[in-house]
């Protein structure tokens, strides 16, 4: 009998965790993060087996005449903690100046305490830890997109491809120039197939709600714009 409570016990903790794990993925499968619903529960459920394995395993290998000599049941779970590490690097990059997926590197990281957690029978602050690492996902990301809307954190990446005429072309190019800050590339050349028209592609970064609405409203109003594409890329 004490068996099977013990078998449920575990089976409880183990489902505990790819349940936690599962609502924490859930976040960042939604926003199309690299790290996902798969990737999360795996975490919280690796962790939670690691943790289990620490507390009820391995103790049973040292010698029963010598109590005292049990083995430290934190040494493995420890170790989690430095493993996960491979993982959330995995999940960050960098393009030029900017770094992304440090907030999915971080949830992976929490995905693993919360695993550990469920492994140690804490249901309380596994369930609680999960809430509010939702909610800080969630409620954050809207404070950031309504209030600090200018925060360079929010910078869109925007590439406009405007074609002109030959003798507007160092106007438009000016304009780009004087009016954006965080370009990354300015080009310019004749249309292959009319002579008359120049081709200006320019990549930058803005800020602010709608950003390609924004800029339609500003290029339509320069002279000699025969045609512009305007879009928000994720490179």
């Amino acid at each position: 009998m004490h068996d099977i409570n013990f078998d449920l016990a575990i089976l409880t903790r183990i489902l505990a965790a790819v349940i936690l794990g599962f609502g924490l993925g859930l976040e960042r499968e939604i926003t199309n993060k690299y790290a996902g619903l798969r990737t999360h529960i795996l975490v919280c459920l690796g962790s939670c087996v690691f943790t289990i394995l620490s507390i009820y395993a391995f103790p049973m290998a040292v010698d029963q005449s010598h109590p005292q000599a049990y083995g430290d049941p934190a040494r493995i779970a420890a170790q989690v903690l430095t493993g996960i590490g491979f993982i959330g690097g995995g999940t960050v990059l960098r393009h030029g100046s900017s770094v992304s997926g440090l907030t999915t590197a971080a949830t992976l990281w929490v995905a693993a305490a919360i695993g550990m957690a469920c492994g140690a029978g804490m249901f309380n602050i596994a369930f609680v830890a999960t809430v509010f690492s939702v909610s800080v996902l969630v409620l954050i990301r809207l404070f950031e997109k309504n209030v600090l809307v200018y925060s360079t954190k929010n910078l869109k990446h925007i590439r406009v491809i405007a074609t002109c005429r030959n003798e507007d072309a160092e106007n438009i190019h000016s304009y780009i120039m004087e009016n954006f800050d965080y370009i990354h590339e300015v080009s310019r050349k004749h249309e292959e197939h009319n002579e008359q028209l120049t081709r200006i592609i320019a990549i930058f970064d803005i800020n602010g709600k709608k950003p390609v609405q924004s800029l339609y409203k500003k290029f339509q109003g320069l002279k000699g714009l025969e045609s512009i594409s305007i879009q928000e890329s994720n490179d």
